[in-house]
């Protein structure tokens, strides 16, 4: 199972209204990296470090699955979305989306933190100049023999379950999405 981050902001998608919906489609992705990333990489199951960005602090709000995998974003021949894309059609479509859910919500673990857990030292996020929207949690990150000797191997990306020290497998049946209630 792979880790992401996924990126947005406070006005125009919190994690709030993730919860709300209780599912969602991540459209409106206009990058090849991270389109490549969604259409080719990104499986059901995978877990999703949901980040607010472009607000005070920056931070992660929560964790998300991927609950389907990379189909084509209508949105990119829509013509009244403001991310339609004239090279796009339904026949030949240019981007692609994932669907997500929310798993657990977590207090908010600012940018700041995240910077001072030397666990996460090579997470992509971290990197300067980082502005890409869908971005993996390096495999190294998630490797079990990278594991800090403070306690055993719990099978779950290591980064998710020190970011707000949630523990996902744990906490799945607290699941914030109506059918868990």
């Amino acid at each position: 199972m792979a880790s992401w981050l996924m990126k947005s902001e406070l006005d125009v998608y919190p994690w709030s209204q993730l919860v709300e919906d209780g599912e969602t489609h991540w459209d409106g992705v206009r990058n090849y990296q991270a389109r490549n990333f969604m259409r080719d990489s990104m499986k059901i199951g995978d877990l999703v470090l949901y980040y607010h960005s472009n607000c005070k602090p920056p931070h992660v709000a929560g964790v998300a699955k991927v609950v389907r995998e990379g189909y084509p974003d209508h949105t990119s021949w829509d013509p009244n979305s403001k991310y339609m894309d004239e090279k796009s059609t339904p026949e030949s479509p240019r981007w692609f989306m994932v669907d997500i859910a929310p798993v657990v919500e977590m207090e908010a673990v600012p940018l700041d933190a995240l910077r001072q857990n030397g666990n996460l030292e090579g997470m992509a996020l971290l990197a300067r100049g980082q502005r890409l929207s869908v971005q993996p949690v390096e495999e190294e990150l998630q490797d079990p023999e990278s594991q800090e000797a403070d306690g055993p191997h719990t099978g779950r990306p290591r980064n998710v379950g020190q970011v707000g020290d949630i523990d996902v497998e744990e906490e799945r049946h607290r699941c914030v999405c109506e059918p868990c209630y």
